[in-house]
């Protein structure tokens, strides 16, 4: 799981509510982090290898949308990697995990593995955050024409270089003026806590914003494309909004218990003794939603999966396949043969000697279709390319 109490707990003079869950049965939260990352590792992985009985197409051009879906689940399976190795060394060397909590030791490498491990589930889960709000971007931009291939290097550019500052930045205010010294009290560790859940209040905020706007400018597209809007483009632009909801579902449902958690532990902090008795359902609640999210934050790589692509099977095909992207312009000539990999075929009336319109409508089925890219169902599944290779 993902939580800044985990850097905080490397500090020898922890506050007393990082003390509260970090010491509550640790053997057992362990076990539940190692065994719900295990099974999201996994089933992501699964979701994401190529499938027998899926059609191959050569196609010109890579989708940032399918690019960034992609890089969400790397960083999904890299934060999964890095709760189970922090859980089992948690778990199989205590003596080397006690030695965290000793003043001025001469032995760096338990508070360095602290440090490390914290980091890096933090990070990677970070630019996830930031990976889930350029999607966002992405798609309005994709239907309002503004985006293409090259945004993807701004989309790097943005992602890593904002988790890495607010990593670093939140890391060094923590520890100064050094780890085997910390500063007391609340204040020092407010910049931390801000720099790890800008990106997840971000997301929270201003992607169900971005992804409305989208919706709304689909139906716009789709009406402008023949000036009428049909039964097939309101079922398109339905499940396009579906999708969207499924995402912002998955992430209320894997983070929320973070927000209350959070919420919960700094009221505590705020009190004079976090032991007294009218406190015991304040330290209940804080103590459930800390388990909860030991089982929600890794699961969801998976549930992004399934929200992404829907299942995908179990028949894995792992002979190597060249380069697929999940989407292909269209013409008048593909959407007769019912090729379009988007829920509906649509019939275009598009006459050939108008290549301005023709141009305009391929831009629109282009931009329809990455957005309505994996919402197919039934036999239509099995055209689809595996995840694997969108955006490669």
């Amino acid at each position: 799981m993902a939580s800044p109490r985990l850097e905080t707990y490397c500090c020898p003079n922890r506050d007393g509510a990082t003390q509260l869950v970090m010491s509550f049965h640790p053997e057992v939260f362990c076990g539940v982090c190692i065994g719900s990352a295990a099974v999201s590792l996994v089933l992501t992985i699964l979701q994401l290898l190529p499938k027998k009985g899926q059609i191959l197409r050569k196609m010109p051009k890579a989708s940032s949308s399918s690019t960034i879906l992609l890089l969400i689940s790397i960083c999904d399976i890299l934060g999964g990697l890095g709760v189970i190795f922090r859980s089992s060394v948690w778990l199989g060397f205590p003596g080397f995990i006690a030695n965290i909590s000793v003043v001025n030791g001469t032995d760096l490498w338990p508070s360095a593995f602290c440090v490390g491990s914290a980091m890096w589930i933090q990070l990677v889960y970070s630019a996830g955050f930031w990976w889930l709000f350029c999607y966002a971007v992405d798609s309005y931009l994709v239907v309002r024409r503004s985006a293409g291939l090259s945004t993807i290097v701004l989309y790097h550019m943005m992602t890593w270089g904002l988790a890495v500052m607010l990593c670093v930045e939140g890391i060094a205010l923590l520890y100064y003026p050094s780890l085997s010294s910390c500063e007391n009290g609340l204040e020092h560790a407010i910049p931390h806590y801000i720099t790890t859940y800008a990106p997840l209040l971000l997301v929270l905020v201003v992607n169900p914003i971005l992804f409305r706007r989208t919706v709304s400018a689909v139906a716009s597209l789709l009406k402008g494309r023949q000036g009428i809007y049909t039964e097939n483009e309101r079922r398109l632009g339905t499940e396009i909004q579906i999708r969207f909801f499924k995402i912002m579902l998955v992430f209320i449902i894997c983070w929320s218990s973070n927000i209350i958690n959070e919420s919960l532990l700094f009221y505590l902090e705020m009190q004079p003794d976090i032991n007294e008795l009218p406190l015991k359902n304040v330290r209940s609640a804080a103590l459930i939603t800390w388990i909860i999210m030991g089982v929600l934050n890794p699961m969801q790589g998976f549930l992004f999966t399934l929200a992404f692509y829907g299942w995908t099977g179990w028949r894995v095909d792992l002979r190597w396949r060249k380069r697929e992207i999940p989407w292909e312009s269209m013409s008048s000539s593909t959407v007769g043969e019912n090729t379009y990999p988007s829920p509906v075929n649509y019939q275009t009336n598009i006459h050939d000697s108008k290549k301005v319109s023709t141009t305009d409508s391929q831009q629109t089925d282009e931009a329809i279709s990455m957005l309505s890219e994996g919402n197919t169902s039934g036999d239509d599944r099995l055209t689809r390319s595996s995840p694997i290779y969108q955006g490669w």
